[in-house]
């Protein structure tokens, strides 16, 4: 069986399990005092070029959601896009860890937002009725696998400045967007005007890892208290510390990533030849958005190819396709060649 339905459907990574393994041998101190997580810190603080603050977490609903709620408060609003992760997928996580803040959900092209759609959102400072404007979030890459340039960013973060906001990025897929890029993790965050990363690993080859980093470290003063408080901080935190140094080390994030990029390029262009099939949104990370005949996608689903019918409506239902780290080339090959055979171009 060949599944496309997520990234989150893959193992973990050799090398990462192996990291788990040696923080195995022998004890260590709890709650983040032990000597892998404090080279974490200066791990990252390295690869990013900057003086950060960074909290290792499991998941990345967690990582996003106590993110915004040392941004904005129980009175405060965040701007996201429609289909954000935050806004759609986390059950109101967000909203539960802020207090109440309020998610405001803007339109734009293939899951992005732009700095004119949020600067004319943003409305009510200082008015006791509305409320206050206190964060932008974006997610890279996007919920349609579109990749924000660095130029984007800064013209958010434009907007960030001068509205006095915060500037959150959801990085669940960050080194997919950055293999992609081609710049540095600096040039694709805090250069560009994030203030606060939420590094996603899950999805790329960890067990359960992610990361909150603040490239302003006093912006998170809060943030232990609240990672306490909402069930977040791991008495064997070392485990999550270990995955994220194996990530992060000899560009591990990087090379997982590319080789996820280049098995969606690859779908994405297969599918695209194929009669009455429009891939819907450019392809520039792992995920592949297409509009198939509803035939072809009920073969695909009885021969066993495991993908997501996004939108089921109309004669071509829009599909998702997701590859990662330890996709298959011959997987992909299989899925189109039956996709072919399907559609008449393909033997018997």
């Amino acid at each position: 069986m060949a599944n496309f339905a997520s990234d989150n459907v893959s193992g973990a990574s050799p090398e990462i399990l192996e990291a788990v393994a040696r923080a195995n041998a022998g004890p260590a101190m709890p709650y983040g005092e032990d000597d892998i997580t404090r080279r974490l810190e200066a791990l990252v603080a390295e690869v990013f070029e900057h003086e950060v603050a960074v909290f290792p977490l499991a998941t990345g609903s967690g990582a996003n959601a106590l993110a915004l709620s040392v941004l904005a408060p129980r009175y405060g609003a965040v701007y996201c896009h429609r289909e954000a992760h935050v806004n759609v997928d986390e059950c109101g996580a967000p909203e539960f860890f802020t207090g109440g803040a309020k998610l405001v959900a803007l339109d734009g092209p293939h899951a992005k937002i732009d700095a004119a759609a949020v600067a004319a959102a943003v409305s009510g400072a200082g008015v006791v009725h509305h409320v206050q404007p206190a964060a932008i979030s974006i997610t890279q890459a996007s919920e349609q696998g579109t990749v924000y340039a660095p130029g984007e960013v800064a013209a958010l973060a434009a907007v960030a400045r001068e509205h006095k906001l915060a500037l959150h990025m959801d990085g669940a897929r960050f080194a997919n967007a950055l293999a992609r890029l081609g710049c540095s993790p600096a040039e694709a965050s805090w250069k560009a005007g994030v203030d606060v990363l939420t590094l996603g690993a899950t999805k790329n080859g960890a067990l359960a890892a992610e990361a909150a980093i603040f490239f302003r470290p006093e912006q998170a003063a809060e943030f232990p208290y609240l990672r306490k408080r909402g069930g977040h901080l791991f008495s064997k935190l070392r485990f999550v510390s270990a995955q994220l140094e194996a990530y992060l080390t000899g560009d591990l994030w990087l090379r997982n990533a590319n080789h996820a990029n280049a098995q969606a390029t690859h779908l994405a262009e297969g599918l695209q030849a194929l009669p009455g099939v429009e891939v819907t949104a450019p392809v520039q990370a792992n995920e592949v958005f297409a509009a198939l005949p509803r035939a072809l996608v009920e073969g695909l689903q009885a021969k066993g190819f495991v993908f997501y019918v996004w939108r089921d409506e109309g004669p071509a239902p829009l599909c998702r396709f997701v590859t990662s780290f330890d996709s298959r080339p011959e997987d992909v090959a299989a899925l189109l060649a039956e996709a072919a055979r399907l559609a008449g171009l393909g033997g018997h």
